[in-house]
C-alpha cells in the first residue's frame, strides 16, 4: 500500500520594518501559541519612548492535516496610516493522491518488444519520487517561511481600492525595491548563536545575495531562505529584519535537522538488509541531510528498477531521536490468468490448450514481487513452447496494493503436413548425389497439454527413414520439468562412408530397427541432461537387399557372426547451450553402453564429445570447433568413427580420410557479411582417427588405403533460407584435390 503524503504547504507569514516620523523604534511580533491569541505592541526597549497601535486585516495561517480543512487566525488592531505591510507565501506541492498501480501498467507485447515504453511512467516516477519524499519530510516537519520587506514614506496616504491588475503591478515595483543591509547573522530559532558552528558554516555558506552592505530585494532573500533549506542540513529556515543604530541587521533564524540514530523500514521483503544498512551506514551519528537522504532513497529505488521489480519508497518521516521510518511498497502478484485471444479478431475465445499446462511453465508465482524481468522470461518460455503464436502480460491492479497478471495468448494451428529435403552424408556419386525429400505429419498440443506427436518419411537414392515419436515435453506431477519421449524408427542408409563400394553397381545399405525411451530435464541455466533406454537390431544389405555378413575384402560386416546385430543401449547426455544462436558456445557429452543381457547382444562403451566457440572480431566472426570420441569393447565395424565430408574435413569425400574407434576433428572458420542474406566464409579442417583405424573389426579404412588423418580449406558462401543456412563450399586437401561441398544447416 503506497502511503498518502500531507497536501500543499501554504504559510504566510508577515515581518515588520517600521519607521515612524522622526522618531526610531523596534517593533517584536512573539510567537502566537494558540488561536485568537491577542499581542499588543510594547514601548521600544531601546528607550525610544514610543508605543504605535497597529491594524493588520486578513492575517490568515492555512495549517495542513489530515482532513486538509484550513484554520484562519484573525488579528484585529488599531490602524495606522504610516505603516503598510505585505505578505509573501511560499507553496511548495505534495502527491496529491496515492500513486496508483495501473499507470505503468500496458499491455506487454510478444517478446516484450514494448515493455519499456509500457514502463516508461513508472520508472519516470521512481526517479522522482525520493526528492518529493524529502520535500515531504521538510513540510511535514515544520514551516517554511519566506519574507517581504517594505519601508514606505511617513507621510503617504492610506492606501486605496485597487484592481488586481494594479495590486499585481503595486507588488512587482515593491518588490523590486531594494533595501540597505548592513549585517547579516546566522541564529538558531530563539535568536542565539548555533551550538555547532560547522552547520552556520553551512548556512553561511549557501547564501548567494544576502551580504553585509548590500542593497537586496524581497526576492533575493527569498532564494537564500531556498538555498539555505536546499543545503539539506535545515528543516525551517525564518529570516527576521532588525532595525539597530548601525542600520537594518538580517537574520536567518535555522532550527537544524535532528542527528540520525536509526533506521526503521517497513515492507521491504526483497530488498536484503545488508544493503539497507550499507545505504545509511555513513550518516550514523551526523545530522540528517536531506539532500543525502534523498541519495539514499534513490539507491534503494534503483536496485528494484534493476532487478525488474514493482516496488518503490512510498514514504519518508523523521521520527523523534532521530529515527528514520522508511515505507516501502512492493507490488505482489495477487493472481496470474490466462486468456485465450482469436488469431484474426483479437477477441476472447475458448482455448485448446489447458490452462495449467501454460501456468506450470511460467515461474511467476503469487505472492512473489512481480518483476518485468522474470516476466520478460515467463513469456519467452512459453513461446519455446511451440504451440502459441503471440504472447503477452497485462498487469492489472488488485486490492491491498497488489497486482494481478492476464497472459494473453493466441494459439497456433495445432497440427498439419510438412515437406522438405536434404542432403544425405552417405551418397558420394550419381546424379542426385545425396538428395532427400521428406514427408511428415505433426501435432503439437495432443490433449491440450502441449505433448507432441510427429509421423516422417524420407525418402532418397538409398535412403528409407521411417520415424515416429511422441514427446511429453512435462511429465505431470513431476516438479523438475522432465520431458518424455517415445521413438520408433526403421531406417535404411549406405554403409559406403565405412565399407565404400563394392564391384559393379552394387553397394551396402545398413538397415536398422530402433525402439526407445528417453527422459530428459534440465539440470541448471543453459544445462539439460537426457538418459535413455534404447534397442537396436541392425544389419547389412546389399542393393538387392539380401542380408551379407562379409564385404568384397572378406572383412566382417557385423560384430556377432550373424546377419544382424541386437544391441541394447544406456544413453547419458548432457548438452550446455549459450545464448542458442549459431556461433554461440556449446557443448555436448555423450555416453552410450551397450548391455548384455543376452549371449549374442553386443558389449561396448562409447563416448562422444564436441564443442564450439564463437568470437566476434568487428564485423567478421571467428568460430572454433572440435569433436572427438572413442569406443571400447565389441562393436560392429559400421559404428566405427568415419572422418571426412562435408561435416567433417571438407576436401575429402564421406568418410575418405578414415574410420576409426578414436578419432579427432577440428575446424575453424572466418564469416565475412555479405549483401543479406549472404555471407563469405574461409575455413581449414583437420581430422585423425588416432592411428586406431586398424583396430575396427576388418579393418575397413586399411582395406581401402584410407590415410588415417589429413586436413582440407577453402571458401564458400552461406544463404540463408527457410529450409536453414544453404551452404556451398570448395574446398582443397593435402592431396591438391579439389571437391564442392553442399549442406543444408550449420555443421554439427
Amino acid at each position: 500500500m503506497l502511503a498518502r503524503v500531507t497536501s500543499k504547504l501554504n504559510i504566510k507569514v508577515f515581518l515588520f520594518v517600521l519607521k515612524h516620523k522622526k522618531t526610531r523604534f523596534c517593533l517584536t511580533l512573539p510567537k502566537a501559541r494558540a488561536i485568537n491569541e491577542t499581542h499588543s505592541i510594547q514601548p521600544c526597549k531601546c528607550k525610544c519612548n514610543t508605543t504605535t497601535s497597529l491594524h493588520l486585516t486578513h492575517f490568515n495561517i492555512q495549517i495542513p492535516h489530515h482532513h486538509q480543512n484550513d484554520t484562519q487566525i484573525p488579528l484585529t488592531m488599531p490602524q495606522n496610516d504610516d505603516i503598510r505591510f505585505i505578505s509573501s507565501s511560499i507553496k511548495i506541492p505534495l502527491p496529491s493522491s496515492k500513486p496508483k498501480p495501473t499507470s505503468p501498467f500496458k499491455t506487454l507485447h510478444s517478446h516484450f518488444t514494448n515493455a519499456t515504453n509500457s514502463f516508461s511512467h513508472l520508472i519516470h516516477s521512481f526517479t522522482t519520487h525520493s526528492t518529493q519524499l524529502t520535500r515531504s519530510v521538510l513540510q511535514k516537519s515544520h514551516s517554511l517561511c519566506s519574507t517581504s520587506l517594505s519601508l514606505n514614506a511617513a507621510n503617504r496616504s492610506p492606501p486605496l481600492s485597487l484592481s488586481s491588475a494594479e495590486e499585481t503591478q503595486l507588488k512587482t515595483r515593491q518588490n523590486e525595491e531594494r533595501v540597505l543591509i548592513s549585517e547579516v547573522l546566522v541564529r538558531n530559532k530563539d535568536g542565539e548563536e548555533l551550538e555547532r558552528k560547522d552547520l552556520e558554516a553551512e548556512a553561511a555558506q549557501a547564501l548567494k545575495a544576502c551580504r553585509p552592505n548590500s542593497a537586496l530585494t524581497v526576492r533575493e532573500v527569498q532564494d537564500d531562505v531556498h538555498r539555505i533549506i536546499n543545503s539539506g542540513y535545515f528543516c525551517s529556515c525564518v529570516p527576521v529584519a532588525v532595525d539597530t543604530r548601525d542600520g537594518i541587521r538580517l537574520v536567518f533564524q535555522v532550527e537544524p535537522n535532528q542527528e540520525f540514530q536509526g533506521l526503521v523500514c517497513e515492507g521491504a521483503n526483497v530488498i536484503p538488509a545488508k544493503f539497507l544498512e550499507n545505504s545509511f551506514r555513513n550518516g550514523y551519528g551526523k545530522v540528517i541531510n536531506l539532500r543525502r537522504l534523498d541519495e539514499a532513497i534513490s539507491s534503494i529505488n534503483d536496485w528494484y528498477m534493476e532487478r525488474g521489480l514493482f516496488a518503490m519508497v512510498s514514504a519518508v518521516e523523521i521520527l523523534s531521536g532521530g529515527i528514520l521510518r522508511l515505507q516501502v511498497s512492493e507490488a505482489e502478484v495477487n493472481n496470474i490468468s490466462i486468456r485465450f485471444l482469436d488469431r484474426k479478431t483479437g477477441e476472447t475465445t475458448v482455448g485448446k490448450t489447458k490452462p495449467e499446462t501454460i501456468l506450470r511453465q511460467i515461474t511467476t508465482k503469487k505472492g512473489q514481487v512481480y518483476s518485468m524481468h522474470q516476466g520478460k522470461r515467463d513469456v519467452e518460455t512459453v513461446l519455446t513452447m511451440g504451440i502459441m503464436e503471440d504472447v503477452s502480460i497485462i498487469p492489472q491492479p488488485a486490492d491491498t496494493g497488489k497486482v494481478d497478471l492476464v497472459m494473453n495468448v493466441v494459439e497456433r494451428p495445432s497440427g498439419g503436413f510438412s515437406a522438405g529435403g536434404g542432403i544425405s552424408s552417405g551418397i558420394t556419386s550419381g546424379p542426385l548425389r545425396g538428395l532427400i525429400g521428406s514427408f511428415a505429419y505433426s501435432h503439437r498440443n495432443v490433449f491440450g497439454r502441449n505433448q507432441k506427436l510427429n509421423v516422417s518419411l524420407e525418402r532418397g537414392q538409398v535412403d528409407l527413414i521411417v520415424r515416429a515419436n511422441y514427446t511429453d515435453p512435462w511429465i505431470q506431477g513431476d516438479d523438475k520439468r522432465t520431458s518424455g519421449t517415445i521413438m520408433v524408427q526403421n531406417s535404411r542408409t549406405p554403409g559406403t562412408i565405412v565399407h565404400g563400394n563394392l564391384d559393379g553397381n552394387s553397394s551396402l545399405t545398413i538397415g536398422r530397427i530402433t525402439g526407445g525411451v528417453e527422459l530428459s530435464r534440465p539440470i541448471r541455466p543453459k544445462w539439460s541432461g537426457t538418459a535413455g533406454l534404447i534397442f537396436q537390431r541392425a544389419g547389412v544389405c546389399d542393393n538387392n537387399g539380401v542380408p551379407i555378413i562379409r564385404d568384397r575384402y572378406n572383412s566382417p560386416l557385423t560384430a556377432s557372426g550373424n546377419t544382424h546385430d541386437d544391441t541394447l543401449l544406456g544413453k547419458i547426455e548432457t548438452v550446455y547451450t549459450g545464448s542458442g544462436e549459431h556461433g554461440s558456445s556449446m557443448f555436448v557429452l555423450n555416453m552410450e553402453q551397450g548391455l548384455p543381457l543376452l549371449p549374442d547382444w553386443l558389449s561396448f562403451t562409447r563416448v562422444n564429445a564436441r564443442a564450439r566457440k564463437g568470437v566476434e572480431i568487428g564485423p567478421t566472426r571467428l568460430n572454433l570447433s572440435l569433436s572427438g570420441g572413442h569406443v571400447v569393447g565389441n562393436f560392429s565395424p559400421y559404428e566405427a568413427f568415419a572422418i571426412g565430408g562435408t561435416n567433417s574435413v571438407r576436401g575429402y569425400e564421406e568418410g575418405g580420410v578414415g574410420s576409426g574407434r578414436s578419432y579427432v576433428v577440428g575446424s575453424g572458420e572466418i564469416s565475412f557479411p555479405m549483401m543479406k542474406p549472404v555471407e563469405c566464409v574461409i575455413f581449414s579442417d583437420y581430422g585423425t582417427d588416432l592411428g586406431s583405424g586398424s583396430t575396427v573389426p576388418g579393418d575397413p579404412a586399411g582395406a581401402r588405403n584410407k590415410p588415417g588423418s589429413g586436413y582440407g580449406y577453402g571458401l564458400g558462401i552461406r544463404v540463408d533460407s527457410p529450409l536453414g543456412p544453404l551452404r556451398l563450399e570448395y574446398a582443397f586437401n593435402d592431396k591438391k584435390e579439389k571437391r564442392f561441398h553442399f549442406g543444408v544447416g550449420y555443421r554439427n
